[in-house]
């Protein structure tokens, strides 16, 4: 019976003490005389996001793509292959490599000389927009690293591409 007493006195106790807490009114903005009051400080810190990590920075898109059998880069690439370029040229240290990719179709010694063909064609249109040469790596995966998977011309139109990847920043 005394361990009974006990327990309900303990939890009475805690019940009261759980409901005595006293919240604060927020602060008002003004005081009774129309006055400001203190205002609440931001503890909000500004981050400055690189260009390369902003989803609506032209430098979002890293893929150049291709028709089919064809390592011309076309003219309405042209805007992003300089806002790459233009990245690199002011940012010393950054460096790309340059991943040309091949649909399904073909052998897998043609597809690797058509993706390192694909890539060194971006490399030249960098180049021509003022990167240094030392910046830009052009390698070729041919039909082994496919962006889409299927047998239509979407998946094969998404696979034939240059990635831009940058390994240094």
């Amino acid at each position: 019976m005394k361990f009974s007493k006990k327990y309900s006195l303990l939890l009475l106790s805690l019940l009261v003490v759980a409901c005595s807490s006293t919240k604060t009114p927020p602060p008002s903005a003004s005081g009774a005389d129309g006055a400001s009051g203190p205002t609440a400080q931001s503890t909000v810190k500004m981050v400055e996001v690189s260009p390369l990590d902003d989803p609506k920075s032209p430098l979002a898109n890293r893929s150049v793509y291709f028709d089919f059998d064809n390592y011309q880069v076309k003219t309405s690439d042209q805007a992003l292959i300089s806002a790459h370029g233009n990245y690199l040229s002011a940012n010393a240290k950054a460096k790309v490599r340059l991943e040309g990719n091949a649909d399904e179709r073909g052998g897998r010694e043609y597809n690797l000389a058509l993706g390192q063909k694909r890539a060194e064609a971006v490399k030249k249109s960098l180049e021509l927009v003022g990167v240094n040469k030392d910046a830009i790596e052009a390698v070729s995966f041919g039909k082994e690293k496919p962006k889409a998977t299927g047998h239509t011309e979407e998946a094969w139109a998404a696979n034939r591409r240059v990635d831009i990847v940058y390994v240094a920043r």
